[in-house]
């Protein structure tokens, strides 16, 4: 099995003219791909799994929108690598999807810390995930950020009984204003066995 890539280096990046001419088959790409990374957890919390293809897509698509050159290539890379899977670990976008703004306001204002409360759950574990600390993502207030960036480490006694299908797997969030579970399907699953390498 090839190990899937862990980093992007600026000469993967193409030049935004080379990259202009092939967007509307990535992009395309992207979404057939994102179909089975994409994991709804209750009715406003989506899960996006990252690997490799994806944070390229997004470093291209933000050079290709922003053009911002060299620089900007140096940016990106620095802010999407670390999104990368790098081995016995999934990585996550947790976006609160709600289109009414003053309902997502609402909302948000109510699930401070919601990112201290995803886990992954499967055959008697529990991973609780960890998050990208860049920023302070939920205000002294208590509303948190409607995005938020969670790793999901394995060791490698979970990675082996992950990839064991047979073991039903889910993702759960506790918070106590938003309390949901779903369970894994097996398309994604079979992408996220990848991930782990």
């Amino acid at each position: 099995m090839n190990m899937p890539r862990t980093q992007i280096q600026p000469g993967d990046i193409m030049d935004v003219e080379a990259y202009g001419a092939i967007r509307k088959q990535r992009r395309a790409e992207m979404v057939a791909m994102k179909k089975n990374r994409r994991l709804a957890v209750g009715p406003h919390a989506m899960l996006y799994f990252e690997n490799y293809d994806t944070m390229l897509y997004q470093v291209h698509e933000m050079v290709f929108t922003e053009r911002g050159g060299q620089a900007q290539i140096a940016e990106e890379l620095e802010a999407y690598n670390p999104l990368i899977p790098q081995g016995n670990e999934l990585v996550a976008t947790l976006m609160m999807e709600i289109v009414d703004t003053v309902e997502r306001d609402r909302l948000l204002r109510r699930l401070g810390g919601i990112e201290e409360t995803v886990s992954l759950e499967f055959g008697g574990e529990k991973i609780m995930a960890s998050w990208e600390c860049d920023v302070d993502r939920t205000t002294p207030e208590g509303k948190t950020s409607s995005v938020h960036f969670l790793h999901f480490r394995f060791s490698g006694a979970q990675a082996a009984k992950f990839r064991d299908k047979s073991i039903q797997a889910a993702v759960a969030i506790a918070h106590k204003e938003y309390a949901h579970s779903a369970v894994i399907p097996a398309q994604m699953r079979d992408e996220l066995v990848r991930d782990l390498g």
